[in-house]
This record gives C-alpha cells, sequence and structure tokens, in this order.
C-alpha cells in the first residue's frame, strides 16, 4: 500500500480552518507537524464568513452579527535523529469578532460588541520508544486580549458600558502519545493540552463617560482540551480518519471586580469528525470529511456567541509539486446551531438565531527540506 501522500491527507482539512468550533476555538490547536517525515515547515491562510442572523424578543430583526475574520499559522518539524525530533508552532487558537446593530434604548442587545485576540507558540518535543509508539510533549505560551461592550435593553443598568481586557500571556502545556503501524498508514494518538490561566488588566468606561476606569485584572482561564485521533490505510490508496475533540469551555470565565457579572459564559464542546481521503495520482489527493460539535446544555447561550453547536463538511486537495514542495487547500461549509442568547439571572433569552451557516476557505504550502 502506497502512504507517501496519504499519511499526511487527515490534515489537509486544516488549511480551511476551524472556523467557528467550539466555544472561541478557532485553529483546533493542531500539533500534526510533528509526525511529518524528516524536516519540514508550512504555512498556512484561513478565511472565514460567517452569516449569523436573528431576531430579539422585542420582535426587532437582528442582521449579520459575525464579522469575517482570517486565521494564519506557521509550523517547523526538525528530525534530530531517527528517535528525536521538535516541532514549533505559531496559530491563532482562539478569537471572537460579534457586532449587534441597533439602537441600546430600543432592541434588546443593540451596539453590543465583542473583539477578542490570542497567539500561541507551541514546541513540542517527540521521542520514538520504537518503531510503533512514540511519546510528545512541552510547553504552549499563549497571549491574549478583549474588548467587550455591554449594550441594549438587556442589559439594564449596565446598558452601555464598555470592558477592556490588555493582553496578558502565560504558560500551558501540551503532552501526548502515539500508535502507528506505517505499513498500513495507521496511527492513533491522543493529545492533551493543559488549560492556561491569563490575569488580563481591565478597565470599564461606562455609558457617557469620558474616560475608562483601571478595575484592576480579571482572572480568565483558556480551556483544557483532549483530542483522540485515528487514521488507517482501507484500500490501496485510500485512507480513513476520525477525532474526537473535548473542550472544557464551561471553566472559561470572564468576571471583572465589582457588580459586573460573568462576561463569557460558554458550554463544553466535544467535536466528531469523520472522512475518507483518497490518492488519485502520484501526486493529486484529496479528502471530504464530516464535523459535528455537540455543545452541552441547552439552546440559551451567550450572545458574544449566538450559536449552539455546529456541523461542517469540508472538502481538501493536496498536490504535490515536486518531492520538496507541496500545496493544499480546502473549503468548509458550516451549518450553525439554533441558539437563543440570553442575559440575567435566571436566564432569559433575548433574541433567537436560527438556520445560520458560515463558509471557510484556507490555503497551506508546505516543504521539506
Amino acid at each position: 500500500m502506497k502512504t507517501r501522500v496519504l499519511s499526511v491527507t487527515s490534515a489537509m482539512a486544516l488549511a480551511a480552518g476551524a472556523a467557528t468550533a467550539g466555544g472561541l476555538d478557532r485553529s483546533g490547536t493542531p500539533i500534526d507537524v510533528i509526525f511529518e517525515k524528516g524536516n519540514y515547515a508550512e504555512l498556512s491562510f484561513g478565511y472565514a464568513e460567517p452569516d449569523a442572523t436573528g431576531v430579539d424578543a422585542l420582535g426587532n430583526p437582528i442582521s449579520n452579527v459575525a464579522n469575517n475574520f482570517t486565521l494564519v499559522g506557521a509550523s517547523l518539524k526538525l528530525q534530530f535523529s531517527d528517535k528525536f525530533s521538535m516541532g514549533i508552532i505559531f496559530d491563532q487558537p482562539y478569537s471572537a469578532d460579534i457586532a449587534y446593530g441597533g439602537n441600546r434604548l430600543t432592541t434588546m442587545l443593540g451596539g453590543t460588541l465583542a473583539e477578542a485576540e490570542s497567539e500561541a507558540i507551541t514546541i513540542l518535543f517527540k521521542y520514538n520508544l520504537d518503531e510503533r509508539i512514540s511519546i510528545y510533549g512541552g510547553p504552549r505560551l499563549v497571549e491574549a486580549n478583549g474588548d467587550i461592550t455591554l449594550s441594549g435593553l438587556a442589559y439594564g443598568p449596565l446598558n452601555g458600558n464598555r470592558y477592556q481586557f490588555s493582553s496578558d500571556r502565560a504558560l500551558g502545556y501540551v503532552a501526548g502519545a502515539a500508535y502507528e503501524i506505517p505499513e498500513i498508514a495507521f496511527r492513533a494518538s491522543l493529545t492533551y493540552h493543559s488549560a492556561v490561566k491569563l490575569d488580563l488588566p481591565t478597565s470599564i468606561t461606562p455609558f457617557g463617560a469620558g474616560a475608562a476606569i483601571p478595575v484592576g485584572t480579571t482572572r480568565s482561564k483558556l480551556p483544557e482540551t483532549l483530542k483522540l485521533a485515528v487514521q488507517s490505510g482501507i484500500a490501496k490508496d485510500t485512507l480513513a480518519f476520525g477525532s474526537v475533540r473535548w473542550a472544557n469551555w464551561s471553566e472559561f470565565k470572564l468576571d471583572p471586580n465589582g457588580a459586573t457579572p460573568n462576561l463569557a459564559e460558554l458550554d463544553d464542546s466535544i467535536i466528531y469528525e469523520i472522512g475518507v481521503g483518497r490518492r488519485f495520482t502520484e501526486k493529486f489527493s484529496a479528502s471530504i470529511s464530516y464535523a459535528y460539535d455537540d455543545s452541552d446544555g441547552n439552546d440559551l447561550v451567550s450572545p458574544l456567541g449566538p450559536r449552539h453547536g455546529e456541523q461542517s463538511v469540508t472538502l481538501s486537495g493536496k498536490y504535490q509539486i515536486n518531492d520538496m514542495v507541496n500545496v493544499s487547500g480546502g473549503i468548509k461549509y458550516i451549518w450553525l446551531g439554533d441558539a437563543r442568547p440570553e442575559t440575567g439571572t435566571p436566564d432569559t433569552a433575548r433574541a433567537t438565531f436560527n438556520n445560520n451557516t458560515a463558509l471557510a476557505a484556507g490555503i497551506k504550502l508546505g516543504i521539506s527540506f
């Protein structure tokens, strides 16, 4: 069975980006570069166009609140010996870009905004215990910041308040193990990303105030994740692959000092993916995959993330330009789960979002050296 191209088919879908999967997840915290052969480097670029519209509890229509966004990534893998290698991964793992239109005095959520950005660098060391079993792990540095405005009748006395979270960075770690049978392109890997705790310098600008008021730092805990990924050749030039990824988003909080409640209540996410890839020629292979995000809880969600789970289909292709250079690309269509943004205690639905979708695409350049 020929496996040279098929062994990376399951990773090609990453070129399309995670788009909107699971909480604030964007990149899916990839580690696949550590399994490339020899010395290897790659660059990737992704673009997504979400469309999230709805209607608020007063009957006001809500135009698209989800802005388009881009993702960039880069990875380098160095093979030091038959048993020992290292990978360096840059990604933008988490983000948000939400903006509600409408008047804050006549609509439930008009003027509500949320922007969040993050960058991460992961260093992985991989050691092959024998021809089939390997272990890997290393540190992960994450930096993040955010800017949130609560606006609309749903927020009562907080209507119009702006919360600015300046950048902070902190260390986490990654640990994993893999079992491989190269003759049939089989690999099963289990990867754990630890939680990362940030202390974000915070200021609040009440509506109409001329200056921001510092309120100390806000503790935010980015989620731990666990992913099981499996791939195997099932026929000549044909590969099946699948994965299950759990992200502990229920522990994520943005709770500034003072009377402000937690600004981001999110549900845990379990994402299932299954797909098949095939090599059609010596240079070209392609894959198709289906993913389902099974978010916990009911359809009452934060206004800053107006969806409850999702489903998606991804089509990908990879072309081996020569022995050293390959290019891959993908396109992903996403069905966003219906949701009801809520505020208050007890939770009270303030809007309804139904039948929304997103489209994502990306490209990746890989170089062996």
